[in-house]
């Protein structure tokens, strides 16, 4: 297992490469207090200073949890492919007009009535610290090599895992 630990741009490009591979993630929202608040939501860009983005209702628990302490957690997970990434960050909320219509897409129409609908906000969420398991190989290769440890004993070296700091 390959245990890599990267620092600014090599980890805001991995999390960006991961995120754009996973885009569903589940976020979790007030972390101070049980149970926490969790919801599943689709990523809409990752931006260039790495920052995550999502858009959301302003009534929404997790905004209204976000107000309270910015802080929170975002699960991503792709078992097909067996990638995960956990990312803990700083949310901020925003009413800009110009990013929500740089975000909104024809599948949105599902949550919002139209990108003008006066609940919508966006929500940026710069990562602080983050975790991730990424397959070194394919998945029918990875699977092989699992196989092969479990029999020999052996830990296979499938994975590569991480530590990122942005």
């Amino acid at each position: 297992m390959s245990n890599d630990n990267l620092y600014n741009e090599d980890a805001k490009k991995k999390i960006k490469d991961m995120v754009e591979d996973i885009d569903f993630t589940m976020m979790a929202t007030n972390l101070k207090q049980a149970p926490l608040h969790m919801v599943p939501m689709s990523t809409k860009k990752v931006d260039d200073q790495g920052n995550i983005w999502f858009l959301s209702n302003k009534n929404s628990t997790h905004n209204q949890n976000i107000m309270n302490d910015a802080n929170l957690h975002l699960i991503y997970a792709n078992k097909s492919d067996m990638q995960f990434l956990n990312v803990y960050g700083m949310a901020t909320i925003t009413t800009d007009r110009s990013m929500i219509d740089e975000l909104y897409g024809s599948g949105d129409d599902a949550w919002f009535e139209g990108k003008d609908d006066p609940n919508i906000t966006a929500i940026s969420v710069k990562p602080t610290e983050a975790f991730y398991w990424d397959p070194k190989n394919n998945k029918l290769i990875t699977l092989i090599k699992m196989g092969v440890g479990a029999i020999t004993g052996n830990q296979p070296d499938t994975m590569d895992i991480g530590k990122l700091k942005p």
